[in-house]
């Protein structure tokens, strides 16, 4: 029988298998077994060197895992921007547990934590062209502000970010 599904605040010793868990739900051939990949339309690394050490040692981002047994098998980020809004991002789940809750566990989650932060609105970016997982992120309360932000990295296709925003009640 399998373990529950806990969700938790990372520790500095899952950043390792963190990261591997990452790129595997965003890039790649395991990705691909999923559906809300990034695989076919980004190359390269979805986190920089070292940039997931920065996420938690920044005393304004908290990382949530979703941890069965040892394994991580999904997580979200928070990062407080005051004075008013928090950041959404990471948010991912290992292709064998996609569909079956823990993406929208993992979302209320980050959600009450901005909350208990006092903020009015959550945000977050999308790639736009990634429909189903707007839809999902419609589906769930966030709405197009209408901004668009170029992606970071070149892409032989140029790639913009969509901007969803989520007003929050108070805690």
């Amino acid at each position: 029988m399998k373990s529950a599904i806990l969700i938790e605040p990372a520790r500095v010793t899952d950043l390792p298998t963190l990261d591997d868990m990452i790129e595997n739900c965003y890039r790649g051939d395991h990705a691909r077994m999923g559906w809300t990949n990034e695989a076919d339309l980004v190359g390269g690394k979805r986190l920089a060197d070292g940039e997931l050490l920065t996420l938690f040692a920044s005393p304004d981002t908290v990382i949530f895992v979703a941890r069965q047994g040892e394994d991580i098998v999904g997580c979200v980020t928070v990062t407080d921007r005051p004075p008013d809004t928090a950041y959404i991002g990471l948010l991912c789940v290992d292709p064998p547990f996609q569909s079956a809750g823990l993406g929208n566990r993992l979302l209320a989650t980050a959600e009450m934590l901005c909350r208990n932060l006092g903020v009015a609105r959550a945000r977050m970016t999308v790639i736009e062209s990634r429909d189903s997982l707007v839809e999902w992120y419609l589906r769930q309360g966030y709405a197009p502000t209408g901004e668009r932000e170029p992606f970071p990295v070149p892409q032989p296709e140029p790639l913009f970010f969509t901007v969803l925003e989520k007003p929050l009640g108070k805690a």
